[in-house]
């Protein structure tokens, strides 16, 4: 396993490990963190460990052409129940994204340290929000890593109070990033709820072509 130390470098992504993990350590400065997502790695780790650096093959993403919209979905959309707003709160919107109880899961990984970089990022233009809100409440939203210059997001997390407003928090980001040209948003790792957006693997490699 890589330790990293203050140089700013990171091992080939063919070193991580079957689980994707490539290295340990390092920091969460602006110019690493550009490195790693400009690279395909990512960071991944809980309150007490080291930065764990991730890598995982294959890679989960979404064509933006390939959204899938179900009829409930599109009824949502259609009552005009949410209003959605891009970068207004993004400070809220990644502090959510923390605090938000999730199913299964103890605790977070988005630590106080993980939010003031992003928050860094968001300042200097390389990361972006989507807010959804009810009414004047902030019920919904997603963040990410904006790599404008590849046309490529790297989505982050997203949160719900309420039962659709991630969903079309993220409807809403895909459209946008399809009118911007995007080639595809990064989610990073397999899960259901993505699958059920549209989302599929793809072999690393491929993914990291688009990073050329």
């Amino acid at each position: 396993m890589v330790y990293l130390d203050s140089s700013l470098w990171f091992p080939d992504v063919s070193e991580a490990t079957s689980d994707g993990v490539l290295a340990l350590g390092g920091d969460l400065s602006v110019e690493r963190l550009l490195l790693a997502y400009r690279s395909g790695i990512f960071p991944w780790y809980e309150e007490g460990q080291p930065i764990i650096w991730w890598s995982p093959n294959p890679r989960m993403v979404l064509f933006p052409n390939n959204l899938k919209v179900s009829k409930s979905l599109r009824q949502t959309l259609r009552s005009g129940k949410f209003r959605v707003t891009f970068n207004s709160c993004f400070p809220e919107v990644i502090a959510q994204c923390a605090a938000i109880q999730r199913p299964g899961q103890h605790g977070t990984w988005i630590t106080p340290e993980m939010q003031r970089a992003y928050v860094t990022l968001h300042q200097r233009g390389f990361a972006r929000s989507v807010e959804v809100w009810q009414d004047r409440e902030l019920v919904g939203g997603i963040y990410g890593v904006d790599l404008a210059e590849k046309k490529v997001f790297c989505g982050e997390s997203m949160f719900a109070k309420v039962s659709d407003a991630s969903k079309v928090g993220f409807y809403h980001l895909v459209n946008r990033l399809r009118q911007e040209g995007y080639a595809l948003i990064d989610c990073q790792v397999h899960t259901e709820h993505l699958q059920r957006l549209g989302a599929s693997e793809i072999d690393r490699e491929l993914f990291l072509s688009y990073l050329d």
